[in-house]
C-alpha cells in the first residue's frame, strides 16, 4: 500500500491541533482524478474547520484545505478532460493539505503553462467566489462603484482586482494604511481605513452623496450596517462571509428605503450545482492570469509542517492576499 503525508486536524481546538501524519495514499475510482499536490491554498474556511465552525463539519482526524494545484498521477475510468501528466488545479470542501488528493473530474481544470503551481493553488476559491459574486450575483457594470470590505484579505483583494478589470471604480476598505497601500497596488481607486475613519461618512464623501452600487462583504460584524447605509439606490449588497465572527442583524427598513438587494454568495453550493459553469469561470480566470490581467497575491509560501502557523496567521488577520502550503 502506498503511503503519503497529510496535514490533519486531530481535535477541534484550532490551528494548533494540526499534525503532519503518514497515512495511506488514496486510490482512484471511476470518474475521479488522482493528483500529486505541488501547492495548496490556505483560506479562512480552513481555520473554521479546525474549530468545527464551518458549514461542513467532518469528524477528526481529517485534512483541511479547499484548493490545490499539481500534476495528474492517475485517472479513473471514464475521465476524458485530462490525462496523466497534465498540470491542473482543483477545489475540494476539505482534504487538500495532502501530498496526493482525489478530485471528481468536474472539479478539475487544466492549468496553463504560464501559471505556476503556487498561483494556481491560490486562485480558485478566492477568485472564483468573487467572479461568481460580481458577475453572476451582482451583474457589475463598467462605471459602477464597488465597495470591498476586508479588501486586503484573500477574497477581498480578488474583488479589488476583478472589480477593476470589469471596469468598476473600486473603493477598498481595510484596517491599516499598509493594507490599503497593498489594495491600491492591485487596482483600488480609493481607500478607507475603517480603524480610524467613519465608513458610512467616508463612502458618502467619496461618492458625492450617491453611495456605492455594490458592497462586497466577506467580513460581516459591525461593518455591515454602515456599509449598507452607504449604498446607492437599487444597489446590491453581496453577503460573502463573516470573517469578523459575528453575523450581523440588518434593519430591513434600510433595504426598503434604498430599493436595494441583499444577495447571498454561496460559491461552494454554486460550484456543486452548476459545475460546468463554474469550470468555465475557472478557465476564464486562469486565462486572465496567463495574460497578466490578474495578479493573485501570495503573502508567503510555507511547508506542510508549518500549516498550523499559516492558519494562525490567517486567524490573526496578519495576511495580505493568500498563504500557500507546499509538501
Amino acid at each position: 500500500m502506498r503511503a503519503m503525508r497529510a496535514v490533519r486536524v486531530h481535535e477541534l481546538t484550532g490551528p494548533q491541533a494540526l499534525r503532519l501524519d503518514d497515512i495511506p495514499a488514496p486510490e482512484v475510482r471511476a470518474g475521479q482524478i488522482l493528483i500529486d499536490v505541488r501547492a495548496a491554498g490556505v483560506n479562512f474556511p480552513d481555520v473554521l474547520l479546525t474549530r468545527g465552525k464551518y458549514q461542513f463539519k467532518p469528524n477528526p482526524p481529517f485534512s483541511p484545505g479547499g484548493e490545490a494545484a499539481g500534476v495528474v498521477r492517475a485517472i479513473g475510468d471514464g475521465v476524458k478532460t485530462v490525462a496523466v501528466g497534465d498540470r491542473v488545479a482543483t477545489t475540494l470542501i476539505y482534504g487538500a493539505f495532502a501530498e496526493q488528493i482525489i478530485a471528481p473530474e468536474l472539479a478539475v481544470v487544466k492549468l496553463p503553462e504560464a501559471v505556476g503551481f503556487e498561483v494556481g493553488a491560490a486562485t480558485l476559491l478566492t477568485y472564483a467566489t468573487t467572479y461568481h459574486a460580481l458577475v453572476d450575483r451582482a451583474a457589475v457594470k463598467s462605471g459602477e462603484t464597488v465597495l470591498v470590505l476586508g479588501a486586503a484579505g484573500g477574497v477581498g483583494i480578488a474583488a479589488v482586482e476583478l472589480g477593476a478589470l470589469l471596469g468598476a471604480r473600486v473603493i477598498a476598505a481595510a484596517s491599516s494604511e499598509a493594507k490599503l497601500a497593498f489594495c491600491r497596488e492591485h487596482g483600488a481607486s480609493d481607500t478607507i481605513d475603517y480603524s480610524r475613519e467613519d465608513l458610512k461618512e467616508r463612502v458618502k464623501a467619496l461618492t458625492k452623496g450617491n453611495g456605492v452600487d455594490v458592497v462586497y462583504d466577506p467580513v460581516g460584524g459591525e461593518l455591515a450596517e454602515p456599509a449598507l447605509r452607504g449604498m446607492a439606490w437599487q444597489g446590491r449588497y453581496l453577503v460573502v462571509g463573516f470573517a469578523a465572527g459575528e453575523i450581523p442583524k440588518i434593519p430591513l427598513n434600510l433595504v426598503l428605503l434604498k430599493g436595494c438587494q441583499i444577495v447571498g454568495v454561496f460559491w461552494g453550493s454554486f460550484a456543486m450545482r452548476e459545475p460546468a459553469k463554474n469550470r468555465a469561470h475557472a478557465e476564464q480566470l486562469f486565462a486572465w492570469i496567463a495574460e497578466g490581467k490578474l495578479r493573485p497575491a501570495i503573502d508567503a509560501t510555507l511547508p506542510f509542517a508549518q500549516a498550523g502557523e499559516a492558519l494562525a496567521r490567517l486567524e490573526r488577520r496578519e495576511v495580505k492576499g493568500k498563504l500557500v502550503l507546499v509538501p
